[in-house]
């Protein structure tokens, strides 16, 4: 594996969207348990105030270039980063090579029913594909305890979770001994677009690396979280000076 990349302090690891299967796979089949965390600006802006993201993120196994932003930033700083690795991406990549490999996945997340309209969409996209159980992101801390059994119960390879940032990250990692789950990794809206609750940016706008602005048109309640954008590139302006 390449060596990590300092971005305002979250070490990201340079790598393609081929690399970073091949090392999921490879944690898969050693039942490693470990987490898989997708960076993008906002999570790396929220990094640099939240000390307890931070410590998460860097103890993960992989940190994936999630976003134009990230890589971006690597080159900035002078670093290569060869290409953007898309949390979704990435998640639909590892479901569309698990039936030929029998991964057992298990979706946890989002709001009630869309876990199970993603689990329909995917049993649709790849054939064969084993969705060992859905369980929404809508609880209680009391009812943490219930969900860990469950999803140890389940027996997965891989859990995806979609909590959102930080939630998902600091859930994973307060419960990543007790989850016995060789991978997991925080997917954010996945589960939302896979199950249609939520629109991607159309390809054009991905190519022109405008996600961000798409999903801020979408959700104007984003419009402030979309202010971490201009923040986290001056950030990274003044760590290059």
């Amino acid at each position: 594996m390449p060596e990590k990349i300092d971005i305002l302090g979250v070490q990201v690891d340079p790598v393609t969207m081929q690399q970073a299967v091949r090392q999921v796979e490879t944690y898969m089949d050693e039942r490693s348990g470990v987490m898989v965390a997708t960076a993008n600006a906002e999570m790396i802006m929220r990094a640099t105030h939240d000390g307890e993201l931070l410590h998460i993120l860097n103890d993960c196994a992989l940190v994936v270039p999630d976003g134009a932003g990230t890589v971006w930033a690597a080159h900035h700083l002078g670093h290569e980063m060869p290409e953007r690795v898309a949390g979704y991406d990435l998640a639909q990549e590892l479901m569309r090579r698990a039936p030929e490999k029998k991964r057992r996945i298990f979706f946890f997340g989002s709001a009630p029913g869309v876990a199970e309209l993603a689990k329909k969409k995917a049993e649709t996209l790849y054939p064969g594909i084993e969705i060992v159980g859905t369980r929404n992101g809508f609880f209680a801390e009391k009812d943490e305890p219930e969900i860990v059994k469950e999803i140890q119960a389940a027996k997965p390879d891989l859990l995806l979770v979609a909590l959102g940032v930080p939630k998902q990250e600091k859930w994973l990692y307060k419960y990543r001994r007790e989850l016995g789950v060789p991978v997991s990794i925080g997917v954010g809206g996945t589960l939302d677009v896979m199950a249609g609750v939520m629109k991607r940016a159309p390809r054009w706008m991905q190519k022109a690396k405008l996600e961000w602005l798409f999903r801020g048109m979408l959700q104007p309640k984003r419009a402030g979280r979309l202010m971490a954008l201009p923040k986290f590139v001056l950030k990274v302006h003044r760590a290059k000076r």
